[in-house]
């Protein structure tokens, strides 16, 4: 399989997330809402990949027939097959956060974005590390 989308989605939502984390204040407020509303944007794509991976990993991998096709079963049905490498109440979070940020960045749904990030972004690579069997670089 190539997880190669996956893979630099990833890598791109952790740079921007790795640049906020050490930031000083020394830059215009307007940076770091540009930073911010960027790792917003790369969390939504990095998902976007993760979980349409995770469903054909779960059909050609593990060889499962019927996946379903939508984040929230499909993770399910990942902890059955014991993939995901964290409590799938985080995945569900996860997930609800997307769908929360899907036409809004403003206030109180981008912080809950920006507060999952860290958590999302080790979660992910563990995941990456486990279906493709390579390590993180």
């Amino acid at each position: 399989m190539d997880y190669s989308k996956f893979k630099k989605a990833l890598q791109l939502l952790e740079e921007q997330n790795n640049r906020l984390n050490s930031i000083s204040n020394d830059y215009e407020e307007w940076v770091n809402i540009a930073l911010k509303e960027s790792i917003i944007q790369r969390f939504e794509t990095c998902w976007d990949c993760l979980w349409k991976i995770l469903k054909r990993y779960l059909e050609h991998e593990i060889g499962l027939a019927e996946v379903p096709n939508g984040p929230k079963p499909l993770l399910r049905l990942a902890d059955e097959n014991y993939l995901l490498p964290s409590p799938i109440s985080k995945w569900i979070e996860y997930n609800r956060v997307r769908i929360s940020t899907s036409h809004d960045y403003s206030g109180e749904k981008a912080a809950d974005a920006l507060e999952i990030i860290d958590d999302f972004v080790q979660d992910s690579i563990d995941l990456y590390k486990t279906l493709s069997k390579e390590n993180w670089e």
